[in-house]
């Protein structure tokens, strides 16, 4: 039960909108390169991209201090496990992107030693299409991203 179901009727809705607001500019990604899917996430960093326009310059080291996961390349196996327990370890309200042919449905490694598409193991909030896929189509998913968490929420307080 959160602060929204004491408030009186109608301010509950202005705190959500108010807190999404704010989630929305301060997104803070997850380190988590598998592949070559990561090189085009590192260049959204730099000047040309520029993600700090949306407040997410600061790509965090550990999970606890992280609300989007940004899987980008193959997920073997034996990396499915850390991945989830990363993704455990995150605090609500947190978000996935799958970034690339490889993270969304595995890629040309149809075989058993990769997952065939890191939504197997965790709740993917957007596909990012391509090997790899351009700066731009991971933009995009930031951007629709930041509309989602602007609309989301309801006046039971769950965000």
């Amino acid at each position: 039960m959160g602060i929204e179901a004491k408030l009186p009727s109608g301010l509950g809705i202005w705190v959500t909108k108010l807190a999404n607001w704010g989630r929305q500019g301060a997104v803070y990604p997850l380190t988590a390169g598998l592949a070559c899917c990561a090189i085009e996430m590192m260049s959204m960093s730099m000047g040309r991209y520029d993600i700090s326009r949306f407040g997410m310059e600061a790509f965090r080291a550990t999970p606890r201090q992280a609300d989007l996961l940004i899987v980008s390349g193959r997920v073997s196996k034996k990396m499915a496990p850390v991945l989830k327990r990363l993704y455990d370890q995150m605090p609500e309200p947190k978000w996935v992107i799958a970034m690339g042919d490889c993270a969304s449905c595995g890629g040309v490694f149809n075989n058993y030693a990769i997952l065939q598409g890191v939504d197997k193991i965790l709740p993917v909030d957007f596909f990012v299409p391509g090997c790899p896929p351009r700066p731009e189509a991971l933009l995009d998913a930031i951007v629709k991203l930041r509309q989602k968490i602007r609309d989301e929420g309801d006046i039971n307080g769950r965000i």
